[in-house]
């Protein structure tokens, strides 16, 4: 079985921002097992750290941002995509301003200092997410798909209908050889008509034919590629460091059809709910009383938390991780709340999603307090926004992640989505059961 990495020696890399243009230097620093990705802001007080995580996504204009308390990293996809490549599972990310430096556009500026600092494998055995079907995200003609497979192989088609891009395919498995040699190298690109749009809106205040290619409507303004298809490889390279944030190395074929950062995070969001961890799905970090590895059924369930029909709002717990939970609620016509909530228009009342959210939480709060069967107190309800309407017929995925634990109060974050979709999302805070 393969071990977990890390890096052997402290190693930095400066430059500018892409979007910002700040003087910005990154420090890779090797990170116990179990770490994974961790940014940290060393120019801020405290040093707060950022988990490379689809739950801390807070941006996908035109890069993947990353957030947690106000406190945010820019443009992390090109430095996760070298780390994915070169088989790096735990580091620190020292950054001393809000993005990475950008380099010549590409990670293999990374690479290259990751690989002077050195790989060196760790006393753990390496965790990976392994698909058992086939996982489909579409939307508005965006495309990704991913199929089981006993390796990481990684397509992506683009279509821009431009003279000088044309339609592009390419396919790769990916191994650290391939990565350095055919993806890596591949820049950043933008077209030159977006680029005072791109302005108007704060960014790409570093870009510049340095770091990025520019096509303009009749020329390429760089002097060359670096491949003839090194937009098509780009992409392979975003999407690659983008799948990081699924928190393990995944297994499996992806095929993407003229997506982009926004529909990758999606993706892996759908991804968290259909992969297994070495052959099992990512279920319990801790078995069950009845040792259900997969989850929780409904009878489970009442011995943890005492709410019962037809106040009972979780039907399963499909995975339950030590900080993060995640549920289903099947919604039918015999729902009582649909004979009086609004006659003649069956929608589910937000209240209630909110009320299954909660009670999905507080199933997460007693097992991590291992306090089983008593019950944490609902103190308030932030945030929240209904996005989406709920009918009968269909199927409420349910997650809620301890943002933080004091001695007193607990808080989560909490989402609710149908079909994909966000339906529902909100911070609840309890009192902690004593």
């Amino acid at each position: 079985m393969r071990k977990q990495t890390t890096i052997k020696r402290p190693v930095s890399y400066s430059g500018v921002g892409l979007h910002t243009g700040h003087k910005t230097t990154v420090t890779f620093q090797p990170a116990p097992p179990e770490t994974g990705v961790v940014f940290v802001r060393t120019d801020l007080p405290d040093r707060p750290k950022i988990k490379a995580d689809v739950a801390h996504v807070t941006d996908v204009a035109r890069g993947t941002t990353i957030g947690q308390n106000g406190v945010k990293i820019l443009t992390v996809e090109h430095v996760l995509a070298a780390f994915a490549g070169l088989g790096i599972d735990n580091v620190f990310c020292e950054v001393d301003a809000n993005e990475p430096p950008v380099g010549d556009g590409s990670s293999i500026p990374f690479v290259e200092v990751l690989n002077e600092a050195g790989i060196v494998e760790q006393d753990r055995a390496r965790k990976e997410a392994k698909l058992a079907s086939s996982v489909v995200y579409e939307n508005n003609g965006l495309v990704l798909v991913a199929f089981p497979s006993d390796k990481l192989i990684l397509s992506y088609l683009i279509e821009y209908g431009h003279p000088l891009l044309g339609t592009q395919f390419k396919s790769l498995a990916i191994e650290p050889s391939v990565f350095v040699k055919e993806i890596a190298p591949a820049r950043t690109f933008c077209f030159l008509h977006d680029v005072e749009q791109l302005k108007a809106q704060g960014l790409i205040k570093g870009g510049s034919i340095e770091n990025a290619v520019v096509i303009g409507d009749e020329e390429i303004l760089n002097d060359n590629l670096r491949f003839e298809d090194e937009f098509v490889r780009h992409k392979l390279l975003d999407l690659l460091g983008d799948l990081v944030l699924l928190g393990i190395p995944l297994l499996g074929h992806i095929i993407a059809l003229k997506a982009g950062h926004a529909a990758h995070v999606e993706f892996v969001k759908q991804l968290r709910h259909e992969t297994y961890l070495n052959g099992r799905r990512q279920a319990c970090a801790f078995p069950s009383k009845k040792g259900d590895v997969h989850g929780l059924t409904a009878d489970q369930i009442q011995e943890i938390i005492p709410h019962r029909h037809p106040f009972l709002l979780i039907d399963r717990v499909t995975r339950l991780e030590e900080k993060s939970i995640y549920g289903i609620k099947n919604v039918t016509i015999s729902e009582p709340f649909f004979a009086g909530h609004i006659p003649g228009l069956a929608i589910m009342p937000g209240v209630i999603i909110l009320e299954a959210m909660a009670q999905l939480g507080a199933i997460l709060i007693l097992k991590y307090l291992g306090k089983e069967g008593k019950l944490p107190y609902l103190l308030g309800i932030e945030k929240a926004k209904f996005r989406k309407a709920v009918y009968p017929g269909d199927q409420i995925e349910m997650m809620a992640q301890i943002v933080n634990l004091h001695k007193n109060y607990g808080k989560l974050r909490g989402e609710a989505r149908v079909n994909g979709v966000l339906a529902t999302e909100a911070e609840v805070t309890f009192a902690l059961p004593r």
